[in-house]
Parts: C-alpha cells; sequence; structure tokens
C-alpha cells in the first residue's frame, strides 16, 4: 500500500501529487479545542525549519476525540491561521480510526491498531513509507522526533 494521491485540503481541492513527492512528510491529526492545540507553533516552526530541505507538515483535523475539532473548514482555517500563523497544508477533516477510517489514516496506521488521541504523528519519508509514529504527548521540538527527521531528509 502507497500514499495516497487523491488528497483533499481543507478548501475542498485535490492536494496536488507532486507537492508531496519526493518530500518528508509529518501527518498530525489535529483538533482546534484539545489541550495539545498549543503544539501547532511548534508544527510551524517545524515545517519553517526543515522546509527548504523537502520537508512539510500536513495536518489532519480530525472530531473523533472528545469533540475537539468541531469546526467548519472556514472556521478551522481561520483559527489556525490567526492563533498560530499556519501556513502548512491543512487536509480535510478525516476519521483516523473505526469502520470510516480515511484511506490516508488506513495506509499510516498498521492494522490493528488505532491513534489514541489528538497530535499523533507519522513520519513519512521521501520514498512514500511510514517511517516512525509518535505519540500526540511527543511535542514538535522532542529530540527523537527532530532526529527522525534529520535522518529522513539525510
Amino acid at each position: 500500500m502507497s500514499l495516497p494521491t487523491n488528497l483533499v485540503t481543507l478548501e475542498g481541492k485535490p492536494l496536488p501529487a507532486n507537492e508531496l513527492e519526493n518530500k518528508v512528510i509529518l501527518f498530525v491529526n489535529v483538533a482546534s479545542k484539545c489541550g495539545l492545540t498549543p503544539q501547532y507553533s511548534g508544527l510551524v516552526q517545524l515545517d519553517k525549519k526543515y522546509g527548504e530541505r523537502g520537508f512539510k507538515v500536513v495536518a489532519v483535523p480530525c472530531n473523533q476525540f472528545g469533540a475537539q475539532e468541531p469546526g467548519t473548514p472556514s472556521e478551522i482555517k481561520e483559527f489556525t491561521s490567526t492563533k498560530y500563523d499556519v501556513e502548512f497544508t491543512l487536509l480535510e477533516k478525516q476519521d483516523v480510526n473505526g469502520a470510516n477510517r480515511s484511506p490516508l489514516y488506513k495506509f499510516l496506521v498498521k492494522d490493528g491498531e488505532d491513534i489514541s488521541w489528538n497530535f499523533g504523528k507519522f513520519l513519512v519519508g521521501r520514498d512514500g513509507e511510514v517511517v516512525a509514529r509518535f505519540e500526540p504527548a511527543t511535542t514538535p521540538d522532542d529530540a527523537e522526533l527532530q532526529a527522525a527527521i534529520e535522518k529522513a531528509l539525510s
């Protein structure tokens, strides 16, 4: 199974496949009303720090954990851009667990596993394969996470 190429942005437009091609990508399921929401600041910093080297943060809003992402696409976009200066890609709201798990998360998550909460992180290498998974409590400034990004970029 490979990284789905039919991803849709928060604005409802197809994400051009070449935006992810040959990139190291950190996929993060996000929510606007979660105690971990301040991680957006660190994700913005990661995107800026490594962006010129072929790294991208891709955020995936999800309302499956405590209904902490109830907003419409425009509300999510406004919140993330005004509160956290998010400029990285936000995909459409998706289910990351259960019968309606999105194709992206069917690819990211191993069979029989689930996402435990908002801000779970998956690092995908340039070859389109998952190289590391980090639990929600792992912050963007975590040394192990940054070491994994550095390794994937080299």
